[in-house]
């Protein structure tokens, strides 16, 4: 042990400063390794499991720092029984942004298992003055069973974004671990039933859902409200504990999420996870000093003049993700997850702010951005940003994609509401959305863009046919969080209505939205419990209910099983025909060796389209004979009265019916091969607000 020294009843000696955190190097021996530019000194502090005090405290000797970096080896340690923290001597200057307290311990950045909230939900003990405890762990034996990233093609995804909690919490979920990662599991087969295969999974990072208890808030709103969402990190590195089984069933949080990946894997879905870099869980100056700001505040958050944060992200800080140091902390976390968790991908929160440098301006070539984008270790990596900020940058379509990334299609989601809501002037404007939003990403291909109607953020798609208004009374801010501009309608009756026009009606546009989902170009996401008619109560905004207005009550899949049988039916639709996901966009042109151009435009007379402000009625085909599919024509009127479209009449093809959301069960939509041969072959009518989707085969049998 060379510069060996002996504190108190431990033999140190100088660490290697990479890799940074704590790194087990031979039996009861552990490198800790933390950096910071302005702290003059550190401290390792070491606590028995649970245990409030202490039982070591061991300085960094002067000759031990490297550069900006303090790196020890400690010798003689239990590190599976103990947790660990650091103490930061520095200028305590905040208008200098300068946070240092040598009183403080601090969470490690780089910790990969977290303590202290183990059980969700569980209240903490607020007189401790150490809540998240940084554990030790070494490279574990787990069995990969030689799994691996299933690198499926963008084109072929069925995104399915999912709470982890959420989705197997209520009583009638039917698992027996509830609200975990190992109720995933349990409710794979669901998935695959449904058609999924790929499921996005908000935040998993370790995050506080006690954060709402540090505002401003009435006693009744402590006792109710809880962080839900998890977008407000503390730990980058550590899966959130309180998703796993609480108890030593599954062994500990890290085994089971990796048994989550592994099954999830072997069932053919992939994991995306929804990653929060753009701020974290301590927020402005009047939030709490758990870890960053307390060991290098001016490095890792974006400062102003005054040391106030900048605030991009609403949040009430902004990390400088641009910082080099910074840089290479995201890098190191993004490839963390890939090489020891095996994810297939990542959507960026709000990642408009990773685009901003330190002062907040706009990069045409932001370092991050571009390192993620060619780095080595995610090159297989599918990269989702949510291109926009929380203070007006919005970057859909322009977002810098470097050939790999795609974007959260915001403008779909709109403009898919107000044509199923009768708005004028949308034909034109939907045209583009079904092709893929080439006016937004022009050359990208298609798979740039990521549709969807709904999303976590927003009404659930039962809500947008069921409110004209958000309700957001039970968030307890008076109604005044969460977006104004829904572009829902409520049909008559705001919430609930036993009037069974409106609840057809409402099923109706449940289909419609579906079926504009799962026939445009570009990859479709789907929020978990749509499928399932599930509503938040006109909650735009259910960021803070850990209750059933967020779970998914499972009981709707016998009330709601029409629009179940619809959702799982038209997936299984998308993924048979190829034409429906391409990843270039189709031109109105003919191919040589066609007849027909691979895409048209159709209106209530074939080949010949109204996209006046006043139309609400187009039709679309498109041509898949080249690639040995069928051609695919979809009629949409969204107009209050019955149209009768006149079909394309081609050479040697036949029209069947797929699915009219116009219809009742069971003629509302049909299973592959079943489709309907058209006792008309020249015209169909379509009811008002309907969709029709034909399939016209080949009397050839091509």
């Amino acid at each position: 042990m060379r510069g060996a020294k002996k504190t108190g009843v431990f033999n140190v000696a100088p660490g290697k400063p990479i890799p940074y955190g704590a790194t087990v190097i031979a039996k009861k021996a552990v490198n800790f390794s933390i950096y910071s530019l302005y702290a003059k000194s550190c401290e390792l502090v070491l606590f028995n499991k649970k245990q409030k005090k202490p039982f070591a405290i061991i300085p960094f000797p002067n000759e031990f720092k490297i550069g900006n970096v303090f790196a020890m080896t400690v010798y003689g340690l239990d590190y599976e029984n103990i947790e660990y923290g650091f103490r930061m001597d520095g200028p305590f200057n905040p208008r200098e942004g300068h946070w240092f307290d040598p009183t403080k311990v601090l969470l490690d950045p780089y910790a990969k298992a977290i303590s202290g909230r183990d059980v969700w939900g569980e209240e903490p003990d607020w007189s401790n003055p150490y809540q998240y405890r940084a554990q030790i762990i070494k490279h574990d034996d787990y069995d990969w069973e030689e799994d691996y990233p299933l690198h499926i093609p963008m084109k072929d995804l069925i995104i399915y974004e999912m709470h982890v909690r959420g989705f197997t919490r209520h009583e009638l979920s039917g698992v027996k671990n509830k609200g975990t990662y190992a109720g995933v599991v349990e409710k794979i087969p669901y998935l695959k039933e449904l058609g999924i295969n790929c499921v996005e999974l908000l935040p998993i990072f370790e995050f506080d859902e006690f954060f709402k208890l540090r505002g401003n808030y009435s006693i009744e709103a402590k006792e109710r409200l809880k962080d839900y969402w998890g977008y407000s990190p503390i730990a980058y590195f550590a899966p959130k504990a309180g998703y796993s089984v609480p108890n030593e069933e599954y062994g500990n949080t890290i085994y089971e999420f990796k048994e989550m990946v592994k099954n999830l894997h072997k069932n053919g879905i992939e994991i995306i996870l929804d990653v929060v870099f753009n701020h974290t869980g301590e927020g402005d100056k009047n939030g709490p000093c758990i870890s960053f700001k307390g060991i290098d505040n001016k490095t890792y958050y974006m400062i102003d003049q005054d040391g106030n944060y900048r605030n991009f992200t609403g949040c009430g800080n902004t990390v400088n993700c641009n910082n080099p140091v910074v840089r290479n902390f995201i890098l190191d976390c993004l490839r963390y997850w890939v090489t020891e968790y095996h994810i297939d991908g990542f959507r960026l929160d709000l990642a408009s702010v990773l685009v901003r440098g330190e002062h907040g301006e706009p990069m045409e070539n932001p370092p991050l951005l571009e390192a993620i984008s060619y780095d080595p270790i995610l090159g297989k990596c599918k990269l989702i940003a949510e291109a926009w900020d929380a203070t007006g940058l919005y970057q859909v379509g322009t977002f810098p994609s470097y050939g790999r990334w795609s974007d959260w299609n915001g403008k779909f989601r709109d403009d898919v509401r107000r044509f199923m809501k009768s708005d004028g002037g949308m034909v034109e404007t939907m045209i583009h959305r079904i092709q893929g939003s080439s006016d937004l990403f022009r050359d990208r291909g298609t798979n740039a863009s990521i549709n969807f109607v709904t999303a976590h953020d927003g009404f659930t798609l039962m809500d947008i046919v069921s409110y004209s208004n958000k309700h957001n009374e039970e968030n307890m801010e008076g109604n005044l969080d969460g977006t104004n501009e829904n572009f829902s309608w409520n049909w008559g009756s705001e919430g609930d209505s036993s009037d069974a026009r409106i609840s057809t009606l409402r099923r109706k546009l449940i289909k419609n939205a579906v079926s504009i989902l799962m026939v445009s170009q570009g990859v479709p996401m789907i929020l978990a419990g749509d499928e399932l008619g599930r509503s938040q109560c006109g909650n735009n905004n259910a960021y803070c209910q850990d209750n059933e207005i967020s779970w998914i009550n499972w009981e709707l899949l016998k009330y709601n099983d029409e629009i179940y049988n619809f959702f799982k039916k038209i997936i299984e639709f998308r993924k048979a025909h190829p034409i429906l996901r391409s990843k270039q966009k189709f031109e109105n042109k003919v191919r040589a060796g066609s007849k027909y151009p691979d895409i048209s435009f159709h209106g209530t007379r074939a080949w010949q389209i109204d996209d006046s402000y006043d139309s609400r009625i187009f039709a679309i085909m498109f041509n898949g004979q080249h690639i040995k599919d069928n051609i695919i024509y979809v009629a949409m009127n969204m107009h209050w009265e019955t149209q009768e479209f006149n079909l394309p009449k081609l050479s040697e093809i036949e029209w069947f019916e797929f699915a009219n959301t116009g219809k009742s069960v069971p003629d509302d939509i049909y299973s592959l091969g079943d489709e309907r041969l058209l006792n008309n072959q020249a015209s169909i009518d379509i009811e008002p607000r309907s969709i029709a989707i034909l399939v016209g085969k080949s009397l050839l049998g091509l």
